[in-house]
């Protein structure tokens, strides 16, 4: 009987170590990743839990993987919530992920690394590349417009052009106003070499507490951009094309020939001149200078992308080509990109990697003052003549204010730019003792731009000739590079996870330009254009550049208790050249938050109402290195006044005629941030709430001098101001499905902002500035204690003169019947700067956005609307006038001509000094909603695309700014600027909306 149980043991034994050895072997799993509308996920990532062999999903969501037989698959990607499946000796698994854009699991990009939602502390939105890429941007952040609450963006029509982008408000006036991009660990201060179609994830970081672990570049703002890379699996080519047209909108009617002679005939009565034109009716229409000039401008976009890779290695290549045409002819753009990636697993704890792309672009550019010219070119004056030479203003005696024909300006107008960008980064990740991972990068970013202009010799009109040829080349160059290196130590023990990070960043940034000129330079082709062809005797030559170098450790500590309790401790230290030797060469960051996941406690188990429910709030503190660079540098002046002859020798003498500071420090911003997390009804409603305080110390302000003392300016700057961006964001996500297969999502989120200069150490001092299109030369912003950064001022309109009587019984006597009527604010019967108010503000209250995707079947539906609110702009172009520029048709049928014929519009007379005066009359809502982007898809079905050997095709159509509704008299709303220049409409590019047909296909 021993025996006999003797060998059962046995045998059992060996049974049971064959099945152990059968689950310990290799299987390959394969499977399909959908969204919870059945919706395939290309580029999920896929992970053996344990270990760091991964792949991701393909362009239809399929992967394919070798795990052990008893392992777990990890399913991750950002906006869905986290899977692990265990393989128990499958071979096949699909999943169904789960939305999560709103749930505490989701994966959520921060600074150096990754967290999951549950422990975020800060503020930091999400969007994915495919949000991006539906858009026909070919810059990614104008694509960001009205996606993320306290996000404000201002695009800028021209081709090629970069948007301004501002994250809650702007906290400096001298220092920099940029946001700082970090794509896959290279810091850049812009993305126009981007292509929007190799973008996998993008971050905003907008709260202090999340920005401080990138210390004094972080103040304005961190946008953290991951691209795509490679996935394990057969080779996935992916073509994705477009063809379509920019058209203006909202574009200006202007006075035609007959009203622009009438109202220059009444220009002339007003001041004491015979009229200029005898009959005005005879003019006609005329000519429409912007139907001339304008067009529909071709855009195309062409990307070819291979992915592939095997379970060691995996890579990502990507080819992009653009061309855009811009609206004024003779305008281009064209840009060619690069992209290549690869990572490579050398052996389990070893990873190393590398990702390089290069930009080449070029424009055939206008001239910068065509929209102004536009604007006021006389509509008598005909294009061409009969015997096909220009129309010239100067035979109909218009003067010098519009002494022009914008045909000439565009035909004799020859200038190209060209840009050339490599970029990159080279890692190896190494993790060790099982909880500790350390990882070195090194990146790079060089760069090379030129501009050539030509102004040949010509004669067109009298206004518009030229008799000495001259080439102007200006070529700059900047090469940078970054080193970091980290150290992670990550570890979950009982209800504990901890995760500490340790690193160290070396930077340098060096730039230079050089601007010259020569003048009689023949020109017979472009290949001939050379500076040593001009006279040797006028050439020059000038140069410039500057170097800065950075030294920075940091470090982070995040604790989560029972995923409850979360806390969150960063600290980073910088050093920059500029500052040696003057104020703070060491400036130090730190940042705490706290959270508490509500919904995970024991009283809330039973509760219906709730999902999820977070509170979280965090302090924090970084810096902007920006300032001007060697401020403190005393400059001599050797202008041609200070020369002195003596016995008919001259000799260059020198003077001192400026201060500068001591020294210079960075500005600091301090922000607390106070935010609410919830989700509802099984997680379709989730909404999104926080409130911020940022405050910028030390900023950067001028100080009132003496002119006395011989100083050119009366002011010097220096750390003397303290400013204050304070607001509130709330994002509502609702998203739904029903069998019969149709889904739908809606996201709305709206910004609200208040921006306020809360001391400065000198007081009361102003800064005014604001001067474009201000025919008197007076200034129209104020920036001053009290009040918001770059402020309108001046002068608060009553109403129109409408007799000589009513003229000379009021305090302005110098005024005429139709000029403006100004309120004396202070009662002593006169009109004078004292009587100048606040105006408006070119800073936004409010933005919002709200954005909608419905699928059903095989066909997808995207609608984007965004807006700003709370803002005005002030209208230059309708007193920007020096002699009988045109008007627009608005001004033509609202104007004063006569006592009783308008209380609001002034005279023809509006260029006059005291009428061009800053006045409330010029300031304008800037307030607009608008239908921002429409796509239309349709997917092919599988089965007809498999017979064509293809994984996926999808055609579209989509509209973008297709309807914007304003009340604003110019062409756009949308008015960037400096900090004290904000918002002055003097001749902006025109909006205009792009009608786009495309092709996504996938083999």
């Amino acid at each position: 009987m021993k025996k006999i149980f003797t060998k059962f043991s046995v045998l059992t034994f060996f049974c049971l170590l064959l099945l152990n050895v059968a689950w310990a072997q290799n299987v390959t799993v394969k499977g399909v990743v959908k969204d919870e509308t059945g919706v395939t996920v290309p580029s999920a990532n896929v992970i053996v839990k344990g270990t760091t062999n991964g792949v991701q999903t393909d362009a239809n969501g399929n992967y394919s993987i070798s795990a052990p037989a008893n392992g777990t698959l990890v399913f991750t990607y950002i906006g869905f919530v986290t899977q692990e499946i265990a393989i128990n000796n499958r071979t096949t698994i699909d999943v169904n992920f789960k939305s999560s854009a709103n749930d505490l699991q989701q994966v959520v990009v921060v600074g150096y690394g990754t967290q999951r939602k549950i422990d975020v502390t800060g503020s930091v939105a999400t969007i994915k590349g495919e949000e991006i890429s539906k858009q026909s941007s070919i810059n990614p952040i104008s694509a960001l417009q009205g996606k993320v609450a306290g996000v404000n963006i201002v695009n800028n029509g021209g081709p090629g052009s970069s948007p301004q982008i501002t994250i809650r408000g702007t906290g400096t006036i001298y220092g920099n106003t940029g946001v700082l991009y970090v794509v896959d660990g290279v810091w850049y201060d812009e993305v126009s070499f981007l292509n929007p179609n190799d973008i996998e994830s993008l971050s905003i970081l907008k709260d202090a507490s999340s920005q401080s672990i990138y210390g004094i570049r972080a103040a304005n703002g961190v946008v953290l951009i991951s691209t795509k890379k490679g996935k394990s699996g057969q080779p996935s080519i992916n073509y994705n094309g477009s063809v379509g047209y920019k058209a203006v909108t909202n574009q200006i009617e202007m006075a035609n020939a007959t009203e622009y002679a009438t109202i220059i005939n009444e220009l002339s009565a007003s001041n004491g001149a015979p009229a200029l034109f005898s009959n005005p009716s005879s003019y006609g229409v005329g000519t429409n200078w912007y139907n001339q000039v304008f067009r529909n401008a071709i855009q195309t976009n062409h990307q070819l992308s291979v992915n592939g890779g095997t379970e060691k290695t995996s890579y990502n290549f990507s080819l992009g080509y653009t061309k855009e045409d811009g609206i004024v002819k003779t305008q281009d753009y064209q840009r060619y990109t690069a992209k290549l990636s690869n990572d490579f697993q050398v052996f389990k704890p070893l990873k190393i990697g590398y990702s390089v792309a290069g930009t080449a672009s070029s424009s055939n550019d206008i001239n910068g003052g065509i929209f102004r010219q536009l604007y006021a070119a006389g509509p008598v004056v005909p294009v061409y003549y009969a015997d096909g030479t220009y129309g010239d203003a100067n035979d109909f005696s218009l003067g010098g204010g519009n002494n022009f024909n914008p045909q000439v300006t565009i035909d004799f107008f020859n200038q190209k730019s060209k840009n050339y960008r490599l970029t990159g980064n080279v890692f190896a990740e190494l993790t060790f003792a099982k909880n500790f991972t350390f990882k070195t990068s090194a990146g790079g970013d060089f760069g090379q731009a030129e501009t050539r202009n030509y102004n040949p010799v010509y004669k067109a009109t009298q206004g518009q000739q030229n008799n000495v040829s001259k080439l102007s080349v200006n070529r700059g160059e900047n090469r940078n590079w970054i080193i970091e290196n980290t150290l992670t130590y990550k570890n979950t023990f009982g209800d504990h996870n901890l995760t500490v990070l340790a690193g160290q960043t070396a930077q340098r940034r060096k730039s230079y330009f050089i601007n010259s000129t020569a003048l009689n330079v023949p020109y017979s082709s472009e290949g001939d254009l050379y500076l040593a062809l001009g006279t040797a005797a006028d050439r020059t030559v000038g140069d410039g550049g500057s170097l800065q170098t950075y030294s920075s450790y940091f470090g982070r500590v995040n604790y989560s208790f029972q995923n409850k309790y979360l806390l969150n401790a960063t600290l980073r230290g910088d050093a920059a050249s500029q500052f040696f030797g003057g104020g703070d060469l060491w400036g130090y960051f730190p940042s705490v938050g706290a959270g508490w996941v509500i919904s995970n406690e024991n009283f809330m188990k039973d509760q219906k109402v709730f999902n999820s429910l977070k509170l979280k709030a965090s302090w924090g503190k970084v810096g902007n290195a920006g300032v001007p660079v060697n401020p403190t540098t005393l400059l001599i002046n050797q202008g041609p006044g200070f020369v002195a002859i003596f016995n008919g020798v001259a000799y260059t003498g020198a003077n001192v005629n400026s201060l500068v500071p001591s020294f210079l420090n960075w500005e600091r911003t301090v922000g607390t941030d106070i935010g609410l997390e919830a989700s509802f009804l099984d997680n379709k409603l989730s909404i999104e709430a926080g409130y911020y305080n940022k405050k910028t110390e030390q900023a950067i302000f001028a100080i009132p001098i003496l002119s006395s003392i011989g100083t050119g300016s009366g002011t010097i700057i220096g750390n003397q101001a303290d400013f204050q961006n304070r607001g509130f964001e709330v994002l509502a996500n609702w998203r739904d499905q029903n069998e019969s297969g149709f889904s739908y999502s809606v996201s709305a989120n709206i910004g609200v902002n208040n921006n306020k200069i809360l001391s400065v150490v000198t007081g009361q001092n102003p800064i005014y500035s604001g001067g474009a299109g201000i025919a008197n030369g007076a200034l129209a912003t104020r920036t001053v204690q009290g009040g918001a950064i770059g402020e309108f001022y001046g002068y608060k309109v009553a109403g129109i003169f409408q007799t000589a009587a009513e003229v000379a019984a009021s305090a302005q006597t110098g005024a005429k019947p139709g000029d403006f009527k100004y309120v004396d604010q202070n009662g002593d019967n006169s009109i004078d700067g004292k009587d100048r108010v606040t105006l408006g503000n070119p800073n936004p209250k409010y933005s919002y956005g709200i954005n909608t995707n419905f699928g059903y079947k095989n066909f997808d539906l995207t609608i984007d609307i965004q807006g700003v609110g709370g803002v005005d702009i002030y209208n230059a172009n309708i007193a920007y006038r020096f002699g009988n520029e045109n008007y627009s048709k608005d001004f033509y049928d609202n104007r004063w001509h006569g006592a009783g014929t308008s209380t609001t519009y002034p005279s023809a007379n509006v260029g006059s000094t005291a009428n061009s005066a800053p006045n409330s009359f010029y300031v304008e809502s800037g307030a607009y909603i608008r239908l921002r982007n429409v796509q239309l898809g349709y997917t092919l079905p599988s089965m007809l695309t498999q017979k064509w050997k293809m994984q996926r095709l999808k055609v579209f159509v989509d509209a973008q700014n297709p309807v914007t509704l304003f009340g604003y008299k110019g062409f756009t709303p949308e008015v960037g600027g400096s900090p004290t220049n904000a918002g002055i409409d003097a001749t902006v590019y025109p909006l205009s909306a792009t009608y786009r047909l495309g092709v996504n296909v996938t083999f």
